[in-house]
């Protein structure tokens, strides 16, 4: 089981760019941590953004959440750009995966 956090966001009018950067930078650092699954990001037509990111467990999550350049990233994004954001971390109870044949 791994532990999940899931981040919805709405980013600022004309902050896209520069938001894109540092999104693209955490995604590239998240990846190097250890205890990383994987991660995969959505854009509804709406505007809002949600990524899932999973971690091995708590602690490999806690390390990525409190990573000093993880942190810098997230006050950036409080004070240029987020509307607004919703983040859940939750522990994975159950996983299934199916894949059809070729």
């Amino acid at each position: 089981m791994s532990v999940v956090t899931i981040f919805r966001s709405r980013v600022r009018e004309g902050a896209e760019a520069a938001y894109g950067q540092v999104a693209d930078e955490m995604s590239s650092l998240a990846r190097t941590m250890e205890g990383f699954i994987d991660e995969k990001f959505y854009l509804s037509r709406e505007g809002e953004r949600v990524t899932i990111v999973r971690f091995r467990d708590v602690d490999s999550q806690r390390a990525w959440s409190q990573h000093p350049l993880h942190l810098a990233a997230q006050q950036r994004g409080r004070d240029e750009f987020y509307v607004w954001y919703d983040i859940s971390v939750c522990d994975e109870s159950y996983s299934r995966v199916f894949r059809a044949a070729d």
